[in-house]
């Protein structure tokens, strides 16, 4: 059983939850419209956030916040490891040079940027992994930059050696389904868009990008290359991070990566991570009868969440975006990334989000379930249980398993 402090927590935790539920269901998609923000929202006032940090005293991890879209509130938040991948001679890197793009221990940010060619040079050319994650929170609250979701993006971000892209989507019911779902898929197109761009961008001798604060036009306008993506990031080998709801919206894209197919290149999802998905159905498993009332999160304020996401008019707890095992649901699992599907012993969505790693591997996809036991639902991502041994001991399978599929040699230790 979980112990007496993580009961105590939950308490507190469900009163506090209860509220908010209770004040966003005064918030009618009209009213909404009319006193909200007309691009919506991704964070809460009540949510506690880290700021982004440039440099990588501390923890060896550099952080900024970027925002991406114009017409909505979408922004990420890019967490650079300061990995051995990228301690190499240094070129300065000048597409952007802005405040964001300083430094490691007080120097100047040059960019790590390796020369091209072979031999020992085609080693030091190797790039980091991207994988791009999406909070928790039902939905109605968290948010990229909360305190919880910083930390927990940063453990990763060392963990595998990866750059890591947190999505503040756009939250309900200011902005209702499908808009944080649309607003993973552009994050996406995004990244691809940055890969195609880099590539666009000058090079010269020795392999070095010199740019002049390099602005270039696409169908869109005049559009920035991001220079720690163009400089560290291999979209070619991207995964894609799902915490609770945010599950939901990385099994969408990542549906939606495998629809595109080639289109999407150079971007490739090669693995996607979920994380106590926010599954739910019509006809309930054994764990959301048994559960329905557990820790942090019961089925009945979970309800109250889809209500909330979803409209009048298309609410069913059946919808594509709640069960992923609805008939006709495209595409084909057998087409789907290898998926590593994360689990709590007290958390009534652990047998849904099993039984679809199930079905995953009746059709030969990798899909290995971690469950834990006297676990929580966000065990490894809620704050105040993200320094627990188990939510490190999370994190740490979560890099094992997923270095198989990023490693450039095929074996989880090598790059």
């Amino acid at each position: 059983m979980p112990s007496v402090s993580v009961k105590l927590y939950s308490v507190i935790f469900k009163l506090l939850l209860k509220h908010r539920l209770q004040s966003l269901l005064q918030i009618s998609p009209e009213r909404a419209a009319a006193c909200g923000d007309p691009f919506g929202v991704t964070s809460r006032p009540e949510e506690s956030t880290a700021p982004a940090n440039p440099s990588f005293s501390g923890d060896g991890v550099a952080t900024k916040d970027i925002h991406i879209d114009p017409l909505t509130s979408l922004s990420l938040r890019i967490f650079l490891p300061d990995s051995p991948v990228l301690h190499q001679p240094q070129r300065r890197y000048s597409y952007d040079s802005s405040p964001a793009d300083l430094t490691a221990n007080g120097a100047s940010y040059g960019g790590y940027l390796p020369s091209a060619g072979g031999g020992d040079d085609r080693r030091r050319s190797r790039r980091l992994p991207v994988m791009i994650q999406f909070h928790g929170g039902g939905f109605i609250s968290g948010s990229n930059t909360s305190t919880a979701n910083d930390l927990f993006c940063r453990r990763i971000a060392k963990l595998c050696d990866v750059i890591v892209i947190a999505v503040g989507y756009r939250l309900a019911p200011e902005s209702r389904y499908p808009a944080a779902f649309e607003d993973g898929l552009k994050v996406l197109n995004w990244l691809g868009k940055q890969a195609n761009l880099a590539a666009m961008g000058t090079v010269r001798g020795g392999g070095v990008i010199e740019g002049r604060r390099s602005k270039i036009v696409d169908m869109f306008g005049a559009a920035s290359v991001e220079p720690w993506l163009a400089a560290h990031g291999d979209s070619s080998r991207c995964v894609l991070l799902g915490v609770s709801c945010g599950a939901n919206i990385a099994e969408f894209v990542a549906r939606k990566a495998v629809e595109a197919g080639r289109l999407l290149e150079p971007v490739n999802v090669v693995a996607q991570i979920l994380m106590y998905p926010f599954f739910i159905g019509s006809v309930p498993t054994r764990s959301e009868i048994k559960l329905a009332n557990s820790y942090f999160y019961d089925k009945s304020m979970c309800i109250l969440a889809w209500r909330l996401f979803l409209s009048d008019e298309v609410f069913s707890l059946d919808h594509p975006a709640a069960n992923p095992l609805v008939p006709g649901r495209g595409p084909p699992l057998k087409c789907m990334p290898p998926t590593l599907t994360v689990v709590a012993e007290h958390d009534w969505m652990r047998d849904r989000a099993i039984a679809y790693s199930e079905e995953l591997r009746k059709v030969n996809v990798d899909a290995p379930v971690l469950e834990y036991k006297d676990a929580v639902h966000e065990f490894a991502t809620l704050d105040g249980l993200l320094k627990t041994p188990q939510a490190q001991a999370c994190a740490e399978e979560i890099a094992i398993w997923v270095k198989k599929y990023i490693s450039l040699r095929g074996h989880e230790f090598s790059y």
